[in-house]
């Protein structure tokens, strides 16, 4: 039983890492899925296969390895020169990002619980210290509420939901060329899958249990592709007076009343929590990799840093560096398919590692920046 809740956890943190914030507000599921009509289920079916298989491999793979960080992953994949130069673009890009999603809590804030916006980011920034001294176990145990919570929310709005017709007539599915549409769920996986595997390579380096990790990438994967086909029956409902809201599942919320709609828009800057959580994580490990400085003061750091440029705008900079992380990411996509360590023999199991074994035959979590 408690291998059967740890895999859940494993499950839970890989979902709230993969459908974080993009999801919640509605847009991913909009972009990638729900604009190429009544294909978008098989397109959601096929990236939650990438997801289940690639994510499996990512943990597996990193436990085989005895990855540290992402990093260790990359130099495995890429060469150690290319590798490293790889892992800095991926730091830059995860840093940007996490910025941007850090003005957004504070817009959350100030728009709609007018409380502030800079108020927001130093809540937002509280909060993840908090969590990321707690190291690995905060983020699972954070992302075991969410993640139940935001799978919940679905079903009320998708029971709420009267017409699926729209789904089969969607506005933008006649002009979209055939082959964006089927690039579409190996690029959705590319780039998430990519992003994802700051959290997932040390996730998987600590637990080391391979029914575990499989379990928990099946469940994650499949649950992933639950809640992306939610999103998409929802909004294929609302088509096409939807396409006008910045945030469209916010304005789908507000039609079951306040009570909903406020809920919503606090599970949104969970959401944006638990992404930031483990993308902080996966840094702070490779900059640990690298340094004596204490993981919490690292992680400090980077939060402040991801404080101080979410008050600048740099459009610019993502819009650059934007596609270039996607080609990437498609590359590291085949490279991590295409790998065969895990299919070479292995020698005896070692005896038990730095981190004491748990009675189902796993290893216990450490602390943060502990196991060494």
């Amino acid at each position: 039983m408690k291998a059967w809740w740890k895999s859940c956890q494993v499950a839970f943190t890989y979902i709230g890492t993969i459908v974080g914030a993009g999801f919640a507000s509605g847009r991913e599921v909009m972009q990638f899925f729900t604009r190429f009509g009544e294909i978008g289920p098989i397109l959601i079916a096929l990236a939650s296969v990438f997801f289940v298989f690639v994510g499996a491999k990512i943990m597996l793979l990193a436990a085989e390895i005895k990855a540290r960080s992402y990093e260790d992953l990359n130099k495995h994949l890429f060469g150690e020169r290319t590798g490293k130069v790889i892992s800095q673009v991926m730091l830059v890009v995860i840093l940007a990002v996490n910025a941007v999603m850090l003005a957004g809590a504070g817009s959350i804030f100030a728009e709609n619980w007018h409380l502030g916006r800079q108020f927001g980011m130093m809540v937002t920034v509280t909060i993840c210290y908090l969590l990321l001294i707690r190291g690995m176990s905060g983020i699972l145990a954070i992302n075991s509420l969410v993640v139940p919570s935001m799978a919940a929310f679905a079903v009320i709005l998708l029971a709420g939901t009267p017409d699926f017709g729209p789904m089969f007539r969607a506005q933008e599915a006649a002009d979209a060329p055939l082959l964006v549409a089927w690039m579409s769920p190996l690029l959705y996986a590319a780039f998430n899958l990519t992003m994802a595997q700051a959290v997932l390579v040390p996730l998987g380096s600590q637990i080391r249990d391979a029914r575990i990790l499989k379990r928990g990438a099946w469940l994650g994967g499949i649950g992933i592709g639950l809640l992306l086909l939610a999103g998409h029956l929802i909004m294929s409902a609302h088509l096409p007076e939807i396409n006008r809201y910045d945030i469209p599942m916010a304005a789908v919320a507000r039609d079951f009343g306040a009570w909903i709609h406020f809920s919503y828009v606090f599970l949104i800057f969970s959401e944006i929590l638990t992404t930031m959580l483990a993308d902080i994580y996966g840094l702070t490990a490779q900059i640990a990799q690298k340094t004596r400085l204490a993981s919490g003061s690292i992680s400090a750091a980077l939060l402040m840093i991801c404080f101080l440029v979410g008050q600048f705008g740099f459009g610019p900079l993502l819009s650059t560096l934007y596609p270039l992380f996607g080609f990437f990411s498609l590359i590291w996509l085949y490279l991590m398919i295409r790998d065969r360590t895990l299919d070479k023999p292995r020698p005896p199991a070692p005896p038990a590692g730095p981190f004491p074994r748990t009675a189902d035959g796993g290893q216990s979590l450490p602390r943060y920046g502990g196991g060494k």
